[in-house]
């Protein structure tokens, strides 16, 4: 599905220096089609991104519906927007959640 595929992209758009520059796991919360648990590992040698709980403990956990990750990642919905009108929930390293939006 579409989740799937995004994570797929994000998988293969992963470069060591991402990893060294953003040191964080990120996860994702994801509720409607394709949705459930999914995390971007951007701290391990390498990096990581999949279905599951991240290998390590995340210092991001974000909450959304699947649709609207999916709209986030493709660059159809600002996740500052997202955020302000209470489509994404975050919760931990705000910081670090700057650093994924930079990163998208």
């Amino acid at each position: 599905g579409p989740v799937a595929e995004t994570f797929r992209v994000i998988q293969g758009a992963m470069t060591e220096e991402y990893v060294r520059s953003t040191q964080g796991v990120f996860q994702f919360e994801l509720s409607g089609d394709g949705g459930g648990t999914w995390y971007i590992d951007l701290k391990t040698k390498g990096g990581s991104a999949g279905f599951g709980k991240p290998p390590v403990t995340a210092d991001v956990v974000m909450s959304m519906s699947s649709a609207d990750f999916v709209k986030m990642f493709t660059g159809k919905l600002k996740p500052t927007l997202a955020f302000m009108s209470g489509k994404l929930r975050i919760k931990g390293n705000m910081a670090l959640a700057i650093k994924l939006e930079k990163m998208l």
